[in-house]
């Protein structure tokens, strides 16, 4: 059967997005839980896992950087599809009774929960630990006592036995995240949908003025429209950077084939993650 890794254990945003996304896949697939985003991306590319389902933005608080830094450094991986999961925190505790001294939690959620965290429990400590899970987890084998929190999951705080001490406590009710869905290149995949997008990748000479405009430029005058730009630094020496480049499909095959050979050739490397559908989970 084929296997989806995701970044675990059970009760995390990732978990609730793979669930909702093996429903739906053309072929059966089992869940593998890993401990992070890295070792599930790995085991991808070293031919252990089949596919995993990674978080690579949010809405609020921008991309995952070991996501982007994981794709720019591998030649094995691919993009099947991309999801969008809306994102729902839950405030919960062993003992609702109990004064909130101390709130776990990934730190994706607690930047996504600010200011409901400073208007509504200002005194309490804030401890950002690997998942929303694993918050959960911890605030379980807390003493009733301690005023132990942890923003996570319903699905967490029903697994662990928690309490809701406050429902939907983002900062905004539009909160999502993207994932992507990964396989090894050259993988069989059965498609996912109409391929609507293209993740480019490129490292450019960034002491040279103009070369950044240089590459817009090749997309912009064959009219492929590029919905995200992001920069990572390279990791080789100051000044270098990587870009990740979002285009739509939606031009002709021509012309965004023509543009991504052009800024190959104005590029120190590119690599082309693949084209892919967007799936818009409505969760």
């Amino acid at each position: 059967m084929r296997t989806m890794g995701f970044l675990g254990p059970q009760g995390t945003h990732s978990e609730a997005a793979a669930i909702f996304l093996q429903a739906r896949l053309p072929e059966p697939t089992e869940l593998e839980a890993y401990p992070d985003i890295y070792a599930a991306m790995q085991a991808v590319a070293e031919g252990r896992c089949d596919a995993c389902l990674v978080p690579v933005e949010n809405s609020l608080e921008g991309s995952i950087n070991i996501t982007l830094d994981a794709l720019a450094h591998s030649d094995e991986l691919e993009i099947t599809a991309e999801l969008i999961w809306s994102v729902h925190n839950q405030l919960m505790a062993k003992n609702p009774a109990a004064p909130v001294q101390k709130i776990f939690s990934h730190a994706q959620p607690l930047a996504q929960c600010r200011t409901y965290l400073q208007q509504h429990y200002p005194q309490a400590e804030l401890q950002a630990v690997a998942s929303t899970a694993k918050a959960a987890g911890l605030v379980a084998k807390s003493v009733s006592a301690d005023g132990w929190a942890a923003i996570c999951t319903k699905r967490a705080g029903e697994l662990y036995g928690l309490q809701t001490l406050a429902a939907e406590i983002q900062d905004n009710m539009a909160n999502c995240t993207r994932f992507y869905e990964l396989h090894r290149r050259g993988a069989a995949v059965a498609p996912r949908g109409r391929r609507e997008k293209s993740l480019v990748i490129c490292q450019i000479d960034g002491q040279r003025a103009g070369s950044l405009c240089e590459v817009l430029q090749e997309f912009a005058r064959r009219d492929v429209n590029m919905t995200r730009i992001e920069s990572r630094p390279a990791r080789t020496e100051r000044g270098a950077y990587i870009f990740f480049f979002d285009l739509e499909t939606k031009t002709s095959r021509e012309n965004l084939e023509a543009s991504i050979e052009a800024v190959r050739q104005r590029s120190i490397w590119l690599k082309n993650l693949g084209e892919f559908p967007v799936i818009i989970a409505n969760n």
